[in-house]
């Protein structure tokens, strides 16, 4: 029997060939890296000095860290002729004003710029623009 993704549905997680994920770049890997660990409260699955990733426990999607050497971080909202973001991460949260006080604790910034009341909009500590919303 197979499931949705057309692996067979016994096939333990670990040993599937279909995984994907969402790599950021950041000057200090370790430091986003336990930044989004303790966040979305999800332990590192592997840690080096040039990056890392988390390990969400089901599934095959990962959020990995790399270090860049060369690294301008985005800016938000947009601006002509400044770094742009090229993707953001969004967060469904219970509480949203607890949960932009728990990111906030761990290092991350509240963005001037906010486009709807029911979602934050904050940057992590290499500025990368993230959204929580409940």
């Amino acid at each position: 029997m197979r499931g949705r993704d057309n692996q067979p549905e016994t096939v333990d997680r670990w040993e599937r060939k279909d995984w994907w994920g969402v790599v950021l770049e950041a000057p200090d890997p370790g430091r986003l890296l336990h930044f989004y660990s303790e966040l979305l409260d999800v332990p590192i699955y592997k840690e080096s000095e040039d990056g890392g990733a988390l390990d969400f426990g089901q599934g095959v999607a990962y959020l990995a860290i790399q270090r860049a050497e060369v690294y301008e971080p985005p800016v938000w909202p947009p601006a002509a002729g400044k770094q742009g973001m090229q993707l953001h991460l969004d967060f469904e949260v219970a509480d949203l004003a607890a949960a932009t006080e728990h990111a906030i604790e761990l290092g991350a910034t509240l963005a001037e710029h906010q486009p709807q009341d029911d979602v934050r909009v904050l940057l992590d500590p290499a500025g990368h623009p993230f959204c929580l919303y409940d």
